[in-house]
């Protein structure tokens, strides 16, 4: 996501509703938030499609790399050999299924 511009991308209420039309080709021409203030307070926040999901796959890829550290802490990891026995075990026993 790109970085807010203080100036262009900080907007009231008001004037959102009455350009919506517009304030959506900003958002995605631009790539940048939009911040949407209701009594001078941020209310909203306006993101291109591409930018939400890309916020839920960093959160994921976090997630998933967390886990995998505290694998790695907890020890449960394997090595070489036995990730390509326990990958040939369950391709196995899902040919036989």
């Amino acid at each position: 996501m790109k970085q807010i511009s203080i100036a262009n991308d900080i907007i009231p209420v008001g004037e959102f509703k009455t350009g919506l039309a517009k304030w959506l080709k900003s958002v995605h021409d631009s790539g940048r938030p939009l911040v949407i203030t209701q009594n001078g307070r941020p209310a909203g926040v306006l993101l291109a499609p591409e930018a939400f999901d890309q916020l839920g796959y960093s959160k994921r890829f976090k997630e998933s790399v967390q886990r995998g550290l505290g694998d790695a802490e907890a020890q449960r990891v394997f090595d070489a050999s036995q990730l390509k026995q326990e990958l040939q075990k369950r391709r196995s026993s899902k040919v036989a299924k």
